[in-house]
């Protein structure tokens, strides 16, 4: 609303790869889940209807002019809700970790993030009054989203926005869907990074070689799916027939959104349909 306000047009005009940098109206962030991190974030998704397709868009006018930033705004949020932008924020501090684009300054916060998230987010989802569990899930996603705004997305995402957008999947549940399989798909790539991931978030130590850590984060990932309820698309109640013949469409809005493009091992239309094939196994 503030770029349409301040720079006129359709929403579809600012659609990446064009990068927004028209001036617009102010805008004053105040986030209610630790998740998305897109009050510090030059990104937005917004859902086109008539394609029935996530649109990333791109560009400093999307930034927030302030944020404030709140944990107590959280303490109210379902268990669902609050797992699913949990796993959102982790995985925008893994994928800017990981990320082609990334550099020192992202690399710090995603860390940062990652150390604050994982100890937290089963925690805050088995009470979510936990104070301290609350704040430090709400910092861990903003800096989460300091990082990937810095680093962009990779992979995940560019994955997950197809889910959301055909089969109303919300975000931090198709991320989740996802985030164990990418993971393993990415790790020949940049092993030392996927390696740094799981020592940040605590599951590996210092005494692991890179190739015992990185096997320790997979096991991570899908412990903490289990641990979440996290549901595999068929039990979430999407027909195999349906998803499976929009396999090749959801990689090619995948792909044309650019985020794969960033991911350590960059896959073709055809290792994402395999992707996209293996949530079934």
């Amino acid at each position: 609303m503030s770029v349409l306000a301040g720079a006129g047009g359709k929403m579809r005009d600012y659609c990446f790869p064009r990068i927004v940098s028209e001036p617009v109206i102010p805008l004053i962030a105040v986030p209610t889940t630790a998740g998305t991190g897109s009050e510090v974030t030059r990104f937005t998704i917004i859902t086109d209807a008539r394609n029935d397709e996530k649109m990333l868009c791109v560009g400093p006018s999307f930034m927030p002019t302030a944020a404030l930033v709140d944990p107590e705004l959280t303490h109210s949020l379902p268990t669902r809700m609050t797992a699913d932008t949990g796993i959102d924020a982790l995985t925008h501090a893994i994928e800017s970790y990981v990320s082609r684009k990334g550099n020192p300054f992202s690399d710090y916060n995603a860390l940062e993030a990652m150390r604050l998230i994982a100890p937290n987010l089963r925690r805050v989802c088995k009470n979510g009054g936990d104070t301290q569990a609350r704040a430090d899930m709400m910092l861990g996603a903003t800096l989460a989203g300091i990082a990937f705004s810095n680093a962009s997305v990779a992979l995940v995402h560019g994955m997950s926005r197809p889910i959301g957008a055909l089969f109303h999947v919300p975000h931090g549940l198709s991320n989740a869907m996802l985030l164990p399989s990418v993971t393993a798909f990415s790790i020949p790539a940049a092993s030392a990074r996927y390696a740094d991931c799981a020592r940040a978030m605590g599951v590996a130590d210092i005494t692991d070689g890179d190739q015992d850590a990185c096997q320790k984060l997979l096991e991570e990932l899908h412990a903490l799916n289990a641990d979440l309820d996290v549901p595999t698309p068929e039990a979430f109640g999407i027909a195999k027939e349906a998803f499976f013949s929009a396999m090749h469409t959801m990689a090619n809005q995948a792909m044309a959104s650019g985020s794969p493009g960033n991911n350590p091992r960059i896959p073709s239309i055809e290792e994402m349909i395999g992707i996209y094939s293996g949530l079934w196994e």
